[in-house]
């Protein structure tokens, strides 16, 4: 069929980087953005649910999707610059770490401390991806969809989104939107942020003392590389727990306690807590059952040693959250959108 593809009873497994093996009543590999009501008016579509999925890097499937999955193959990239900035318009299936390279080489800047993260362009509102102090929100112009409930294509503002942590509308309102492409407002100059996560001390590694974005992410890339499990290697969704964000007061107390706990304030008061140390301090970093574990180089992340299933790998995730609760008296939450819990 022109613009999109229709597979039946649709194996995920190599769709999600978790591995887990989990099929679909039908997925839909859209690379015409324009044919998309076309498709979602098949009857067989059209009275079910929908999931829109990237690369399913931020995904975990504890059964079968009684669905159509929905992924944007759609290619395409489009600037219109001032000098100063521009304004990139950039199609939902683009690969992002593809895109922040390509920004990098284009000499724009804001990017960079976003580089290596797996996942398509359409894919990063929804979560609001962020990594060594940025969060992708900070660049989003707009964001193009197609609104299953209203049944057109609407532009969504940056306000509109309501990016929050790890956060966005698109998360609270699952199923609604199907992203086709998002507009960035990038720089060419402004002040790099280097003063998260060994950023700055990877620079002077590396004898820069006067970095420039691509510098900034070279320095990611080496960190990332090295604390992080390539999904490549291992079956992973990267960093699985939020870093919780609590009360002053409990911050303050348990402090107090564990002076060496990563807390950072935050604009409303509150304070955001490091959940890789909480985890690691409740003894569950490199822990393995079976053949889900959490890994032995990054307490966040949750990974597939093999043949885990979603069932598995959502078991120990709920012991990993209780046994913090316990110890700490801190809800932690998962990053991935857990399906069909």
């Amino acid at each position: 069929m022109g613009g999109y593809t229709l597979i039946e009873h649709a194996s995920l497994a190599s769709r999600n980087t978790l591995r887990v093996d989990a099929r679909a009543r039908l997925l839909a590999e859209i690379r015409d953005a324009s044919k998309l009501p076309e498709l979602l008016e098949f009857l067989a579509i059209r009275n079910g649910c929908v999931l829109p999925l990237g690369e399913g890097s931020n995904v975990l499937f504890t059964g079968d999707f009684d669905g159509t999955v929905v992924v944007m193959a759609t290619r395409g990239v489009q600037v219109e610059s001032d000098g100063d900035s521009a304004r990139i318009a950039v199609a939902a299936g683009e690969r992002w770490d593809d895109f922040v390279r390509w920004t990098l080489g284009q000499g724009y800047a804001g990017l960079e401390n976003l580089i290596l993260i797996p996942g398509t362009v359409g894919a990063a509102p929804i979560q609001n991806i962020g990594a060594y102090g940025c969060e992708v929100a900070e660049f989003v112009e707009s964001v193009e969809a197609w609104d299953t409930r209203e049944q057109r294509v609407v532009i969504l503002d940056h306000a509109t989104c309501a990016f929050g942590y790890r956060d966005s509308l698109f998360k609270r309102e699952p199923g609604r939107y199907i992203v086709t492409a998002v507009r960035f407002l990038l720089p060419r100059n402004r002040p790099l942020r280097t003063d998260y996560a060994g950023i700055d001390e990877q620079l002077a590694r590396m004898g820069v003392d006067k970095p420039a974005p691509f510098h900034v992410a070279e320095a990611v890339v080496h960190l990332r590389t090295k604390k992080l499990p390539d999904p490549a290697v291992i079956g992973n969704a990267g960093s699985f727990f939020k870093n919780p964000i609590v009360d002053a007061a409990l911050a303050e107390a348990l402090k107090r306690e564990h002076p060496e706990l990563a807390a950072w304030p935050q604009a409303d008061g509150r304070s955001k807590l490091s959940a890789a140390w909480l985890i690691e301090a409740a003894g569950f970093k490199g822990l393995r059952e079976g053949d889900a574990g959490i890994s032995n180089r990054h307490a966040l992340v949750l990974v597939n040693h093999g043949n885990a299933t979603g069932p598995q790998l959502w078991a120990l995730a709920q012991k990993v959250m209780a046994g913090v609760r316990k110890k700490f008296g801190v809800q932690l939450e998962p990053e991935p959108v857990v399906i069909g819990s």
